[in-house]
């Protein structure tokens, strides 16, 4: 690479600041690397280049001579039996050269590569910019339980933790919002594990768990509910109070003719949306409820209703009729 100019091949200016160089050279050499599917002489480029203008004095000499004489006259190389050393985190790491050249002076790219193989980095373990480089700290999660009336109406927790990596406790006292849900997340930041190198501190996730209540359920910002009806409700209609979930009280209307199964729904009478504005509604499911016992009058009632409405044994006429068009479709 000896006709080719360093400041090119990292495409900066002569002019350029370390940290540019650096950051060009992190840019190329991510690119070009072979591992990653690039150009393995391209890459050697790239290191030659970096390794020359990233040193103070190497690239004072090239300014100068357009070459760094003292590495056997061939611009940053490196001589047979060459040494030269790096710190990292208070370490010194040496390498000697065993073949001369350039670049990293005959350092083995076999030997960087196995490198990125073994997980030490796509530049390797010993280069001083990766290792030093800033790092969040990772996020910790924590669950808090709700009744179903915390999570409706909101409520304040105080929930402590361990930080993993210095056994420190610390309190957070969480804000629960109305209308909270089952597996809900809160984030609140700078409340988890520390970083490294003057890095920031992760975050604490809070996870919110609703016990179960014995006449609601959640869906949603809508509130759930079975509503049992007699059967002479169901068949005439009926008006019906029910507790709704804030404590207030509503008037149910059952239409007459009301199946099992219907839903009847209440609108704005649900949990608070946690986006947008508003609430969700109140659905009530009606639920006819068989007698298990009769009395004597009930069971005459029924006896006669069953004469009035024609029950017969055998197909009932509208399951007979659905088997017909079915067979007709086919």
């Amino acid at each position: 690479m000896a006709n080719k100019n360093y400041y090119d091949v990292l495409g900066v200016k002569k002019s350029a600041s370390a940290e540019e160089i650096k950051k060009a050279f992190r840019k190329l050499a991510q690119k070009y690397h072979p591992d990653a599917g690039g150009d393995e002489e391209r890459f050697k480029e790239i290191n030659e280049a970096y390794e020359v203008l990233s040193d103070p004095q190497k690239r004072k000499e090239y300014d100068t001579f357009g070459a760094v004489g003292g590495f056997g006259g061939q611009p940053g190389g490196w001589p047979a039996g060459g040494q030269w050393s790096t710190n990292r985190n208070g370490r010194t790491y040496t390498y000697t050269s065993t073949s001369g050249g350039p670049g990293f002076g005959g350092f083995d790219f076999g030997d960087l590569f196995n490198n990125i193989r073994n997980g030490d980095g796509a530049f390797g373990s010993d280069w001083d910019f990766a290792a030093n480089r800033a790092q969040k700290g990772r996020d910790l999660q924590a669950e808090i339980n709700l009744s179903f009336e915390e999570a409706f109406q909101g409520a304040t927790k105080k929930v402590t933790i361990t930080v993993p990596s210095t056994g420190e406790r610390q309190s957070v006292t969480v804000k629960v919002p109305a209308g909270a849900v089952d597996g809900g997340k809160l984030r609140y930041r700078g409340k988890g594990e520390f970083g490294s190198n003057g890095g920031d501190r992760g975050d604490l996730i809070i996870v919110t768990r609703i016990k179960a209540h014995p006449l609601y359920s959640r869906s949603g910002a809508d509130v759930l509910m079975e509503l049992p009806v007699t059967i002479p409700e169901a068949a005439f209609g009926a008006s019906i109070v029910v507790p709704a979930p804030d404590g207030a009280l509503v008037k149910i209307r059952i239409p007459a003719g009301t199946q099992d199964g219907r839903t009847l729904r209440v609108r704005g009478r649900g949990a608070k949306k946690l986006k947008g504005s508003g609430s969700g509604d109140l659905k009530v499911q009606v639920k006819v409820q068989i007698p298990s016992s009769l009395n004597e009058a009930q069971r005459k009632a029924l006896e006669a209703f069953a004469e009035a409405s024609g029950s017969a044994e055998g197909v009932r006429p509208e399951i007979e009729a659905a088997v017909q068009r079915a067979h007709k479709a086919a």
